[in-house]
Parts: structure tokens; sequence; C-alpha cells
């Protein structure tokens, strides 16, 4: 067993280098390829031509192009908070529960409670954690009188994530 778990690693590596190879020529064909307009005829199809012109891209008379490649994560990879309530109404004192889901999130990641004081929102004494499945339930205990604006917070490498506001009036 532990030639197997001496050679994994190596095994990663050779697979990640294989990867980013891969990754860089085809990368480098894309760009290599001609920009100028291409139509495509078969007998059973129409004749239309396609081309694709970036937003960034200058519009020089240079026949020169540069290629950096973008580490920009696609929409569906966004990560994302829901949260939902047990009670709309409680009594100072009582605790609410808290519950929903993420998306883009890994299991383990913190999530805090957040209110609305004065225009700015504070952390709550709650916490907790994304559970397998991606979802997550809290109970807080809520003191303060009057209408108490929440919402669930998680730091990610990309960004802070928050999820859509809830509402719960304490009396």
């Amino acid at each position: 067993m532990t030639s197997v778990l001496r050679h994994r690693p190596g095994r990663a590596l050779g697979s990640g280098a294989l990867c980013v190879t891969l990754l860089s020529a085809g990368t480098a064909g894309a760009f290599a390829a001609s920009p100028s307009p291409s139509a495509s005829v078969s007998p059973n199809a129409s004749v239309s031509p396609s081309t694709s012109v970036s937003p960034n891209a200058s519009m020089s008379a240079s026949p020169s192009m540069s290629a950096s490649p973008s580490m920009s994560a696609s929409p569906s990879a966004k990560a994302s908070i829901t949260v939902s309530v047990d009670k709309t109404s409680v009594k100072a004192g009582d605790t609410v529960r808290l519950t929903g889901r993420t998306t883009g999130l890994r299991v383990g990641s913190p999530l805090l409670l957040q209110h609305e004081k004065s225009g700015k929102w504070t952390a709550l004494r709650a916490t907790a954690k994304v559970k397998t499945g991606n979802s997550y339930a809290l109970v807080a205990e809520l003191n303060t009188k009057g209408t108490e604006h929440l919402r669930i917070a998680s730091a990610t490498r990309s960004g802070k994530v928050y999820s859509p506001t809830v509402t719960v009036k304490v009396n």
C-alpha cells in the first residue's frame, strides 16, 4: 500500500502537467485561427457566414493579435445562498430557525447571520457551515424589539456572497 500512495502524487502531477499542455495547445490553436469570416457549405444546409468579435478587441490596423488566457468563472459556477425563516413574527428573546441551500460554496464553508442596523449590516452571534447536500440551518435568538432585516453571508475567493433579505418582526 505504501508504494501506491508514494506514486499517487507523481501521477497527479503528471496528469496536471498534461492537462496544462493540452489546454495551452488548444488555446494557441484557437488564437492562431484566422479572424476572417468563414462560410460552410454542405449539400443539405444553407450558407451562413460567421464572424466573432471580442468586446475588448481594439480596432487598430495592426495585423498582430495578443493572446492572454482568462480564468473567469462560468455563470453557472457563481455562488449563491437562499434563505427561509420558520417564523416571521416572534417575541423578544425567542429563537428563529433560518434554513436554506447554497450553490458554488464548498461543504464546510462558514456562513454568518447578519442584520441591518442603522443602514449597516452587522454580524449576529449565529453561524453555520455548509453541510453535505449544500444545505445549512442555524438558530438565532432575537432580543431587540422591532423589525429585523436578516441575511446570510459567506466570503469566498471570488468575493462575498449574500442571501436575499428576510424580515422578522420582534414584539
